[in-house]
């Protein structure tokens, strides 16, 4: 498993993109997996989110939510970089 773990919903619109070979090819040290419910109860139906060590990050589509989940993937790891 990764440093960095990145989750989404299924019934997201996450899904729309290949989320997993955009950021495994651009970060190794982050993982994503794919969950039938993150128990978010109806925020994947209203727009694009992923949790990302825990943490929500959401956009107003899909390729907005993934600039905003690299800029979170490079905040865990600057964080973990600095230890």
């Amino acid at each position: 498993m990764g440093i960095v773990l990145v989750e989404i919903c299924d019934g997201n619109l996450m899904t729309e993109v290949d989320l997993e070979g955009i950021i495994e090819s651009e970060y190794p040290e982050a993982d994503v997996i794919e969950n039938t419910c993150l128990n978010q109860c109806g925020m994947c139906a209203v727009r694009p989110f992923a949790l990302v060590n825990n943490r929500r990050i959401f956009g107003k589509t899909p390729e907005q939510c993934v600039e905003k989940i690299k800029k979170a993937i490079d905040e865990e790891l600057a964080a973990f970089n600095d230890f």
